[in-house]
């Protein structure tokens, strides 16, 4: 199972999966007769978050909702970290979201320095300084997208008390604390030459290649192309609400169809309420279809590409062809530069290369590249 090797690749244990009636592909830990099911995408700093508060559960451990036995006393983490779940700004944030910044917390207050120590969540938060948060990201220096989600946590913990003004909170000791760098990209971005070799190996009509059509000709996250369909359609553009922060910000969304897409959509079977649907024709969930997409990707030996990794080849191709940041913005549906500057310093660097690196050949005296005549290297040379 395709599922199920990719998790091998990262030595995770006790993993399993199954299908549901509607073709969505579902994964879980299962530990001592018991299963849990894991709800984000395989390989993702997300995923390892769920895997291990699932693996707690079910070993036994304090369930994501239970920070520890007990009232929490006055004036310490965990007592603001409870506060913190009852605030707006949590509860606005999506389902997901909330899970997995919960989880984070809920072990923070849980661990300890070291063994038989004061759990995090019992020390006096008033005390808290960014060396103490240095020493909880270092704690994890050998995971560092779980130590940058404990920093990351932190500071929106401590900016939201600051802005509550809640007692015993006079400084956000997180905000200065930098990120380790992983040294990865994330997902893959995957190359012309791995998008020509995908449509070679599914053809104009299939369910695979409208997919990749949808993906890389619009630039929507799973979550959205999901819900694509020609009710969305006016015209020769396309309109839909994000799914990503709907509770929280409603954010319309209005890009043309390329002709390339409109080829695409013209040549594969629709009538349904979504362009894509599983094979009992319900829309895929957004997790069932980026398995299904991976099953695609290694159908064409491709197993490292995903869905999101065209996301990030749309964004490099824009940038290179002469995108501007703004331009990626309004493609791509961001609200800082910060995300489009990725890809625009990176195009830059490229066309600044390509442009300069005739200076790396040395001017040269054109007298002193001639060439001797033979009467010269011959001892001298001859008079009329």
């Amino acid at each position: 199972m395709t599922c199920v090797r990719e998790t091998m690749r990262l030595r995770l244990k006790y993993i399993v999966e199954d299908t549901d009636r509607h073709g969505n592909v579902r994964i879980y830990v299962r530990r001592h007769g018991r299963k849990k099911r894991l709800k984000t995408e395989i390989g993702s700093p997300e995923f390892l978050v769920e895997y291990r508060a699932a693996i707690a559960e079910l070993e036994g451990e304090p369930k994501k909702e239970e920070l520890g036995p007990g009232p929490s006393a006055q004036g310490s983490l965990r007592w603001l970290i409870e506060k913190y779940y009852t605030c707006a700004e949590f509860k606005r944030l999506d389902e997901k979201t909330r899970h997995v910044r919960r989880g984070i917390l809920d072990r923070l207050c849980r661990d300890t320095s070291k063994p038989g120590g004061i759990p995090h969540g019992q020390k006096p938060v008033a005390r808290m300084e960014a060396r103490h948060v240095r020493a909880l990201r270092d704690e994890r220096a050998d995971r560092p997208e779980a130590a940058n989600a404990i920093v990351k946590a932190l500071r929106q913990v401590f900016g939201w008390a600051l802005e509550a003004q809640i007692g015993h909170i006079q400084s956000n000791p997180a905000r200065d604390v930098p990120y380790i760098k992983s040294g990865s990209e994330g997902f893959h971005t995957w190359s012309l030459d791995e998008v020509i070799q995908f449509e070679q190996h599914h053809p104009v009509g299939g369910k695979a290649r409208l997919a990749l059509a949808l993906l890389l000709y619009t630039g929507v996250r799973r979550s959205d192309v999901v819900r694509l369909g020609p009710q969305m359609e006016r015209g020769s553009k396309i309109i839909w609400t994000e799914a990503k922060g709907l509770k929280h910000l409603a954010k319309q969304r209005e890009l043309p169809i390329l002709p390339q897409l409109r080829a695409i959509l013209d040549s594969s079977p629709s009538g349904h309420l979504a362009y894509l649907v599983t094979e009992f024709g319900k829309p895929f969930t957004a997790n069932g279809f980026g398995n299904w997409f991976r099953k695609r990707c290694n159908e064409a030996g491709l197993p490292h590409c995903s869905a999101h990794g065209l996301r990030k080849a749309g964004a490099t191709a824009a940038a290179e062809n002469g995108a501007t940041e703004h331009q990626l913005m309004a493609i791509y549906g961001w609200e800082s530069p910060k995300q489009a500057a990725l890809y625009t310093r990176k195009a830059n660097r490229k066309r600044l290369a390509a442009s300069a690196m005739h200076l790396l050949v040395p001017e040269r005296n054109t007298d002193e590249s001639v060439p001797l005549s033979s009467s010269d290297s011959a001892g001298g040379t001859k008079t009329a």
